[in-house]
């Protein structure tokens, strides 16, 4: 997508990135019944202090159309990160700026960021279950089943895991 731009997240951006994640999260049936899950969403200040935040700005508008949380093993907000690996959660693209590629351009922020650090792979979880798009995504980004990663947080949501491998030198 022309004018978009990714850079990281200030303060000033942390209520429309808690706004959309949580409606983008809405949006996908991801929040029902879950037990508090959209309070973390929302918390976007703790988010950034223990990760980096990206948005994807409209250039034109200065909207802030998604965001994602890149995170390295032993941080707060990892959950399967190993050594070497990167890890990136809580992707949500604006529901009214879906399609526009968006969400590629915040993964491939994540991913050149962990190729920037050295890492040797980028992994994820996505809920079994979710929006075939976006696992489709993941697979035309190069991401591959990783089942030793697959967990459940909590009883009734599971959780697959994908793996990016990276170039090395």
């Amino acid at each position: 997508m022309t004018g978009l731009l990714i850079r990281r997240a200030e303060p000033v951006d942390f209520p429309a990135v808690a706004r959309l994640t949580v409606a983008a999260y809405e949006a996908d049936g991801q929040l029902k019944g879950e037990n508090g899950y959209g309070v973390v969403l929302a918390d976007v200040s703790t988010r950034a202090a223990s990760g980096e935040v990206f948005v994807a700005v409209d250039e034109a508008t200065g909207a802030v159309l998604g965001s994602v949380t890149f995170v390295l093993p032993g941080t707060p907000f990892a959950e399967l990160s190993g050594p070497g690996e990167a890890e990136f959660r809580m992707l949500a693209v604006d529901p009214a700026a879906q399609g526009r590629g968006v969400g590629v351009a915040l993964v491939r922020a994540c991913v050149d960021r962990a190729t920037g650090l050295g890492c040797a792979a980028v992994v994820i979880c996505v809920r079994a279950g979710m929006a075939v798009s976006a696992h489709r995504l993941y697979e035309r980004l190069g991401f591959v089943r990783s089942p030793e990663k697959d967990w459940s947080p909590v009883e009734g949501v599971d959780l697959l895991g994908l793996r990016l491998e990276l170039p090395r030198g």
